[in-house]
């Protein structure tokens, strides 16, 4: 598949700067491959659209990952705990950063190519709130970049699909959980011409045995989000219940286990959006895409997001 076809046009005020004011006003569009209908929704409204699937969520939790520094003035952005107080993470400027410098609170151990370093941390992550790039404007409420289920601390970024819920959302449906810390990977743009040539690099994540059992047995399968998904279709091919995933999710993919999917709008040339074309076509993505941006839909993180069922 050629990368250029996860491209898109997209009016720069559609990328949402701020959550919504309350988090299930944000808009559903909702997808029904059975019957090819298209319908207009909000968040809130996500019960009367279901019919009995088990809604299964990621339920890591975004740790302050972003470090600044200041000689020379740059950061760097944890990205997961390889042990102890080792970590990796991306460090900027990286030509002018040496292995053995310190860095606050950071001492560089080993550059590990393209950013990327091994690390040591003293403490406990104590920095800022990782926002994407694209968003630009100061978060007033770090909580609002986390889940409201959020438990296990350890990731990068936000599994951003289940930003929406309230507790009382979660109340009112059957859910379960799984975890998969979020690296940048997820995030990352694909840069290769060919999708094929994309290497997705491991993500941590576990299931708890009782949780795949019901999952396992679940009439229907609600995934909320690209990273749950991943989770859910490792798993069903036989991968332990605990480790990691590089599992690349695109067009021509045979999902075993999720029957609905809940989603944000993506980045063009990302692995998210292709994981989204593989569940509903190519070409049907690319025409709701158009469809959510004549329709105003928000988009990325804290967007809007689309219901598949």
């Amino acid at each position: 598949m050629d990368v250029s076809e996860l491209d898109y046009a997209l009016p720069p005020e559609l990328i949402a700067q701020h959550p919504a004011a309350r988090r299930d006003e944000s808009r559903l569009l909702v997808y029904d491959r059975a019957s090819g209908d298209v319908r207009h929704r909000r968040f809130s409204e996500l019960p009367q659209e279901l019919h009995g699937e088990l809604v299964v969520v990621n339920d890591t939790r975004v740790v302050p990952a972003r470090i600044p520094i200041d000689q020379p003035k740059g950061e760097v952005l944890l990205l997961e705990r390889v042990g102890g107080d080792e970590w990796e993470g991306l460090a900027r400027p990286t030509r002018r950063l040496k292995p053995g410098g310190r860095y606050g609170p950071v001492e560089l151990l080993e550059h590990l190519g393209e950013g990327r370093w091994r690390l040591r941390l003293a403490g406990e992550p104590a920095g800022e709130t990782p926002l994407p790039p694209y968003i630009t404007e100061p978060l007033a409420e770090p909580e609002r970049y986390q889940t409201v289920y959020a438990r296990d601390p350890g990731s990068a970024a936000a599994p951003t699909a289940g930003l929406h819920f309230t507790p009382e959302l979660v109340a009112s449906l059957e859910v379960e959980r799984v975890t998969l810390h979020v690296g940048l990977d997820t995030f990352r743009p694909v840069g290769e011409e060919r999708l094929e040539e994309h290497r997705m690099h491991g993500e941590r994540y576990s299931v708890q045995p009782a949780a795949w059992e019901r999952i396992r047995t679940a009439p229907r399968v609600l995934g909320v989000g690209t990273t749950t998904t991943r989770v859910l279709e490792t798993v069903a091919r036989g991968g332990p219940l605990s480790g990691r995933t590089e599992l690349f999710i695109t067009p021509g993919f045979r999902f075993e286990r999720v029957d609905a999917l809940l989603t944000n709008f993506h980045l063009p040339r990302s692995t998210l959006l292709a994981l989204v074309m593989a569940f509903i076509g190519v070409d049907e993505t690319r025409r709701l895409y158009r469809l959510a941006v004549d329709q105003r839909y928000r988009f990325y993180s804290f967007g809007d997001a689309m219901l598949i069922l």
